[in-house]
């Protein structure tokens, strides 16, 4: 709808094409008139809220739990050759088990007669729980000051049984232990529980707390002791309805859904839901001010702001399912999940959220109810004034944003990908306290050995090559059967180092030259390597899908070729900008190690999607202005209408993202804190003052090549 069709009162829908627009450019227009026309009817928007009322009953009801996968190598492709060797140990006797280990220690003093005399009664109370009656005896550190006792557990036990099994050694260990010592339950088996653990409760916190946010954030933005209430409704519906199309989904085909997959999920639904619902009522609120007839404002809402939402969430949807070419599992499920909740959000914002609005009526935005005749007040308010200042100082304002994206980017300079183990953790968690006592008392990699697996004949020339490799600490043979040799490796490294990795990649090589033994090297430190270059494959393939899919959406959008590279362009200098100033707040302020190899994709597809759909929101009304008003008028009009708006859904986004803090993973807390950050910075700065002083400098060819660009004009 175009400012002089707002003015007339009437739209397109009802004149047909805009004389100014002779190429049909407002086509997708008469598509959202005719979705407004009947989810605002008197009785059809009833219709659409039983149907919707119905189908999320069902959805709710039918959805179930979510497939999970106990395998620690689920999320690898098939073709790495940590997995291989996994698949390998499972034809093992040892490949079956997933081992508790259990440390005692007296804080650096050598352990008393009493200690060993009750990590003796601990091995035989142990035997109950471990898998065949047999523990190995207990073996001492150098220094006699800890001991380590390994209790196999069966590698095929779920999860819920193995905290209670965790739980259970964990307090045999416990019960008459002798003053002054301690024992902690480590290993797999300790890690796998202590993972699960931390998520108990973990993921309704972090609802609940968006839940509060949101609501916070949306008094503050309406003003009203009720209108929030419809929104908030709506999506918070939009959510549990997605958690059971994916839970459906991922069991029909067998896609591993983990607490932190959701946790995402349901941060991107409330987030991008709660701003999809901002901008409707924003334009909702506007058309009330112009027509007596609530339905007939709505309808020309949905007529005007739906092209942009719809857009948005198809450019965030397309984004996501980029993530179908990743080699990482992990990457693939929050793909395919956050699809389905971007999918699920829009629809919902765009038939339900407009339904509701329209049977409520206008008392709704009580005390500050909209009247037809009323000023807009976003036209002569602050983010108008902020227009004024791009208008007289274009250059300046262009030169100043680019600095400041350009300085944060500068934190990325000493930047290191990976986390170890024990770097995972938010939360003290008594699976890492123990591995840092074995690091204190055994070699580094003594307590989860790299495993190299060949073909049986070769055991001599393999454990020489591994002897010979620099890094490797200590080398036996563990296991033999009659087609295979299984080599336990201690490496010096701490375990997840670039040391060890270094180290990992030596030791393929030089086994792999050993002739006739086909051998492989796996184990944890192997995996994480391989999680490691997976990562980055993954970053190097869909990085340049996302920004595709995100170019051609911008194009097909707004006829233009330089709008959309302006925009693309804008939104990766913000990501780089967030991860250097996130990075530098990880490393210098909260003393992280590093950041963890998952984030820089997941941070960049959610930046780039969501950040362009700020950008989406701009350009598409400075569009619509622009046919009466000119490219620069037009762009500093759309900065002062939808300012307020944006700026309110971008500190509700990054808010929303910054909850996922509450989770006790590093990895999602950089992530929150990154996206949180980037959203921040496309909202008060590339959106409000860098890309309107790009376009009033360039003018009418910020549109080339649709008609626009041939304007007289600017």
């Amino acid at each position: 709808m175009t400012a002089r069709q707002v003015t007339s009162g009437r739209t397109d829908t009802e004149t047909g094409d805009d004389p100014a627009d002779p190429a049909g450019d407002h086509r997708p227009t008469r598509i959202g008139g005719r979705i407004g026309a009947i989810v605002s009817g008197r009785w059809s928007a009833w219709v659409v809220l039983l149907v919707a009322a119905v189908f999320s009953a069902a959805v709710i009801l039918g959805g179930g739990q979510a497939y999970e996968s106990t395998d620690p190598t689920a999320a690898l492709p098939d073709t790495a050759e940590s997995v291989q060797v996994a698949e390998l140990q499972r034809q093992l006797p040892s490949g079956q088990l997933n081992p508790a280990l259990v440390v005692y220690s007296r804080g650096g003093q050598p352990l008393t007669a009493d200690d060993e005399a009750a990590i003796a009664a601990d091995a035989a109370a142990f035997s109950a729980e471990a898998a065949g009656g047999q523990v190995s005896p207990p073996v001492f550190s150098p220094d006699r000051a800890a001991a380590l006792l390994a209790v196999p557990l069966p590698a095929d036990l779920d999860t819920d049984t193995t905290i209670a099994t965790v739980e259970r050694l964990r307090a045999t260990a416990a019960d008459g232990l002798p003053a002054g010592a301690t024992a902690q339950v480590s290993g797999g088996a300790g890690f796998t529980a202590d993972i699960a653990s931390s998520f108990d409760g973990a993921n309704f916190r972090l609802l609940l707390v968006t839940v509060v946010v949101v609501a916070l954030l949306l008094i503050v933005t309406y003003r009203s002791p009720w209108l929030w209430l419809v929104p908030l409704a709506v999506v918070g519906t939009a959510d549990v309805v997605t958690n059971g199309l994916i839970a459906m989904l991922s069991r029909a085909i067998e896609l591993p859904i983990d607490p932190s997959t959701t946790g995402i999920v349901d941060v991107l639904v409330f987030g991008a839901g709660t701003n999809y619902a901002l901008l409707l009522i924003a334009r909702y609120r506007e058309e009330l001010r112009r027509v007596d007839d609530r339905r007939e404002a709505m309808r020309r809402s949905l007529s005007s702001a739906g092209p942009a939402i719809a857009a948005s969430a198809a450019t965030v949807c397309l984004s996501l399912l980029t993530l179908l070419t990743a080699v990482l599992g992990n990457d693939r499920a929050i793909g395919v999940a956050g699809a389905v909740g971007l999918a699920v959000a829009a629809t919902y914002g765009l038939v339900v959220l407009p339904a509701a609005l329209s049977v409520c009526g206008r008392g709704l935005f009580w005390p500050f109810v909209p009247r037809a005749g009323q000023a807009d007040p976003a036209r002569s308010g602050i983010w108008a004034r902020v227009g004024g200042l791009v208008a007289r100082r274009p250059r300046a304002v262009l030169a100043g944003s680019l600095a400041v994206l350009a300085l944060l980017a500068l934190g990325l300079s000493d930047a290191r990908l990976g986390l170890s183990r024990t770097e995972q953790f938010r939360v003290q968690a008594e699976s890492i306290d123990g591995l840092d006592t074995l690091a204190r008392h055994f070699p580094a990699g003594s307590a989860d050995p790299t495993s190299v697996i060949g073909k049986a004949g070769s055991e001599q020339p393999l454990l020489t090559a591994v002897q010979d490799t620099p890094g490797v600490a200590s080398a036996r043979v563990a296991e033999r059967t009659a087609e295979l040799v299984a080599i336990d490796v201690v490496l010096d490294a701490e375990p997840d180092s670039t040391a060890s990795f270094d180290t990992i990649r030596e030791l393929r090589e030089r086994v792999d030259d050993v002739p006739a033994a086909d051998a492989l090297v796996g184990g944890t430190v192997a995996s994480n390597l391989d999680t490691r270059d997976a990562a980055i494959r993954d970053l190097k393939v869909v990085v340049p899908l996302v920004l595709v899919v995100v170019l051609l959406v911008l194009i097909v959008l707004l006829r233009s070729l330089v709008a959309p590279l302006v925009l693309v362009t804008t939104v990766v200098a913000t990501y780089f900008a967030a991860l250097g100033a996130g990075n530098f707040l990880f490393t210098k302020v909260l003393d992280y190690a590093a950041l963890d190899t998952s984030v820089p994709l997941l941070a960049f597809l959610f930046l780039v999607a969501l950040g362009v759909d700020y950008n989406i929101f701009l350009a598409t009304r400075a569009r619509e202005e622009a046919f009466t008003l000119g490219t620069r008028k037009g762009m500093l009009t759309s900065l002062a209408v939808t300012g307020g708006v944006i700026t309110s859904a971008g500190i509700l986004l990054a808010a929303v993202f910054a909850v996922l803090g509450v989770l006790p993973l590093v990895t999602l807390t950089e992530l929150g804190i990154i996206v949180g950050l980037g959203v921040l910075l496309d909202t008060l700065l590339v959106r409000t003052l860098l890309v309107p002083a790009i376009a009033v400098t360039v003018g009418r060819r910020f549109w080339w090549p649709s008609a626009l660009a041939r304007a007289k004009s600017d």
